[in-house]
């Protein structure tokens, strides 16, 4: 069966390499791609919301909002229990960094079970009240449909890579009904390197998934109505971006301090526990960090200022605009604590849609404070948005993204110059303090993250130590006699002999000019052991070094030629400069060939 299987994927692929060019090969991919990542967006936000509608409206009891104390660790119970029972250990993670990570070190391979896993995961945690948005597991979840497509047809890892993307960019366009910052979004995060053809299948993906998803979840996120924006509140944007841009660093650094401290909490229960405890007196003194929170945004920008305060303990003060004020600075500082507590509990979700919520409550406290101190007269519903889209700008390092997203999802094309001034200047005072994103961040500070500009890294990256090892040597033992092996060395067309122990480990080598030299013709080679020849490598190569590290140390050694070992110290083979040039070389003519 599985023969079979083989046989017809590779006929379909010499079929269409023979009939259809690579660039639109790849455009009907992305289309298939499109429609899946649609559908996975549409039945997450619809499972998610569903369950969200059942507890806060499903039934009536006097007393039942004190059950919001127990509903986020519930979610995050059956978020972790669904994973340590249903995907092996260590195979599971959260967030845009794995996925990133996946691209720039595991040839874009997703593990297929994130495709659905991180559905029913984000569902859980997020339906349940988890203070985290669904962006990040519908991203990965589009993503791992791209990849599977892209290994399912055997492509190749620029093309896989591709598909990826195409996947996260659906992703995004699906769940926010979005297309245009889909593709934003996976040219700013996702893409090493992008070029213009690149464009098409990008665009057919998100348009494709957001056709689907509203087809199937038609249900607009915002709604705005403005008459633009006046010039006169020029600076009070200003103001407002570097308010956000200051907060974005403490959001990074408190992101720091609460993964550090969850770390330290070694039992994957007892993190449930404390997170859930924390989280459910949290959503209970603010009832706005339930789940994502766009529900508050959409209140506050249709007028209901009183909404941030509606149905906490501190109602009864609805009224009183200081009171407002103050709880709503409150629950912005609370929302990244809720969201960072509730993904090192173990929930699953992302910081996209707690970014969004954020920069929109400090816009709202801003223009609210403005307006209620008499200094001037603003729109608040645009400083709502405005602050939305700097907020994501800073916190992801992607301006493009916040402002096209902002402007698409709620229909503020209008307020496009307050949304660049804002979202640019929060990421500038973001980048000064911080070269990485939230989400690049680990990744940058080990070396394991791949930049736009490493054309070269990406290529080399694409090249595998496994398959350009050659192993076709003659082993020497290094208590044998060269005498006893002579006549192996002599027909064998190799110039370099590797020497192992005992044991098979890795010793050092004999080159054949030595060989020549001491043990022809002389009387005493006889006795002439390999260990007495034997001359130690000039440095050794393993299985795990990556590419650009196997080059390194050759450059340092001046060698053509160095010796690969394993884990275990024991001689896999030979790895040649000539070998790493002649796949380079037919690496970058692929490249080539993607482009036609």
């Amino acid at each position: 069966m599985y023969a079979k299987l083989v046989n017809y994927l590779d006929a379909i692929n010499h079929y269409r390499k023979t009939k259809i060019s690579n660039r639109n090969f790849l455009v009907l991919a992305a289309l298939v791609v499109g429609v899946l990542a649609g559908l996975a967006a549409a039945l997450l936000k619809s499972i998610t919301h569903h369950i969200e509608d059942f507890l806060q409206d499903g039934f009536h009891w006097e007393y039942k909002y004190y059950l919001f104390i127990i509903f986020p660790f519930i979610g995050i119970l059956l978020s972790v229990m669904y994973v340590r029972r249903f995907i092996r250990k260590g195979k599971f993670e959260t967030g845009l960094t794995p996925l990133i990570y996946t691209i720039s070190q595991k040839s874009s391979r997703v593990e297929p079970h994130n495709i659905y896993s991180q559905i029913i995961t984000a569902a859980l945690t997020v339906g349940f009240g988890g203070s985290t948005g669904l962006e990040a597991p519908i991203v990965t979840s589009g993503g791992g449909i791209g990849s599977a497509v892209g290994r399912f047809l055997g492509l190749s890892y620029r093309e896989t890579t591709m598909l990826l993307a195409c996947g996260a960019a659906a992703g995004i366009a699906g769940a926010f009904n979005s297309p245009i910052a889909g593709i934003v979004f996976a040219i700013e995060i996702l893409l090493p390197e992008f070029t213009i053809p690149a464009f098409i299948p990008l665009l057919l993906a998100s348009a494709t998934a957001a056709v689907v998803a509203r087809f199937f979840y038609n249900e607009q996120l915002f709604f705005l109505v403005t008459e633009g924006w006046q010039f006169n509140a020029l600076i009070w944007y200003v103001l407002l971006a570097v308010l956000i841009g200051l907060f974005s660093i403490y959001f990074s650094k408190i992101n720091h301090f609460v993964k550090t401290s969850f770390y330290k909490i070694k039992n994957p229960y007892t993190k449930v526990v404390v997170g859930g405890a924390l989280l459910g007196i949290m959503v209970f003194l603010f009832p706005t960090l339930y789940g994502e929170g766009y529900i508050t945004i959409k209140n506050l920008l249709g007028g209901n200022y009183s909404s941030v305060i509606t149905n906490s303990i501190f109602a009864s003060y609805s009224n009183m605009p200081a009171v407002i004020i103050g709880f709503t600075i409150i629950t912005v500082f609370a929302k990244s604590a809720a969201t960072l507590i509730t993904l090192s509990a173990g929930g699953n979700g992302g910081t996209f849609a707690p970014s969004l919520i954020m920069g929109g409550l400090i816009g709202f406290v801003m223009a609210f404070t403005i307006n209620t101190l008499g200094i001037a007269h603003v729109n608040v519903a645009n400083f709502i948005v405005a602050g939305m889209a700097a907020s994501l700008s800073a916190i992801m390092h992607a301006p493009l993204t916040g402002i096209f997203l902002i402007a698409e999802i709620t229909g503020g094309y209008v307020l496009m110059v307050p949304l660049m001034i804002t979202s640019a200047i929060a990421y500038l005072i973001n980048r000064s303090k911080s070269k990485y994103s939230i989400y690049t961040q680990a990744l940058g500070e080990s070396g394991e993250l791949m930049s736009h500009e490493d054309k070269d890294t990406l290529v080399l990256h694409m090249m595998k130590l496994k398959y350009l090892v050659e192993k076709d040597y003659v082993v020497l033992n290094e208590d044998e006699l060269i005498s006893e092996r002579l006549q192996e060395i002599l027909q064998s067309k190799r110039n370099l002999f590797p020497v192992i122990a005992e044991d098979k480990t890795f010793r050092g080598m004999i080159s054949v000019e030595d060989v020549l030299k001491k043990a022809i013709n002389n009387p005493a080679s006889s006795s002439l052991s390999v260990k007495e020849l034997m001359q130690t490598a000039p440095d050794v190569i393993y299985m795990k070094d990556p590419m650009k590290t196997v080059l390194k140390k050759m450059e340092k050694e001046n060698a053509w030629l160095l010796p690969v070992i394993d884990e275990r110290e024991e001689f896999v083979g030979f790895v040649s400069k000539t070998a790493i040039f002649n796949k380079y070389r037919a690496l970058l003519s692929r490249q080539a060939d993607y482009m036609e």
